[in-house]
């Protein structure tokens, strides 16, 4: 199976559940870009206290001070690893693939979750969090499709786009993203 993986999918498509499955089956670091920004700020480094500064102002942290997380975790990890919520767009696509290059550790698969709209709101509704209602989904859903539409054909025009359904059983969706990534 690949060992440099990138997953792609809509809110609520079941991402991060199946990252964290893949990553115990395969022994992968699983890096979904806001769990490292949090353990940054919680080690108090100095990346760490560069993104709680604009966290806190409720600003987005720059693509530069995510892409340095994400090199500081790669730089010491060797066995493989999920990226999880990066890249979000096509800038950030780039400036992503020029830091795999430099430090030899390219892309080897993107897996797209795909899953219709109408199941992503109905998974998402129940889901319960607060700021989980019709309007607020359908405006993440929007904002999906304007940002990562382009990240789809860039890697599908690369020769690295695998798409599984993501429609079923936790297990059943686990099993077609084996079988692709094989």
């Amino acid at each position: 199976m690949k060992k440099r993986l990138l997953f792609l999918g809509p809110p609520g498509a079941g991402k991060g559940t199946q990252a964290n499955l893949i990553c115990q089956d395969q022994d992968l670091v699983h890096l979904s870009t806001g769990d490292l920004l949090r353990e940054e700020v919680e080690s108090g480094s100095s990346l760490g206290r560069e993104a709680e500064i604009v966290m806190n102002q409720g600003e987005l942290v720059s693509d530069e001070l995510v892409l340095s997380i994400v090199e500081k975790r790669l730089s010491i990890n060797s066995q493989g690893w999920l990226l999880d919520g990066f890249p979000r767009n096509l800038a950030q696509a780039a400036l992503l693939d020029d830091l795999l290059q430099k430090i030899s550790q390219p892309i080897e698969s993107v897996l797209l979750i795909e899953i219709d709209d109408q199941i992503l709101v109905e998974r998402m509704l129940l889901r319960g969090r607060k700021d989980d209602n019709q309007e607020v989904i359908s405006n993440r859903l929007k904002i999906y499709r304007d940002k990562t539409a382009p990240l789809i054909k860039h890697y599908k025009n690369i020769g690295l786009l695998n798409s599984v359904d993501g429609f079923g059983s936790v297990e059943d969706v686990n099993s077609r993203i084996k079988e692709a990534l094989n």
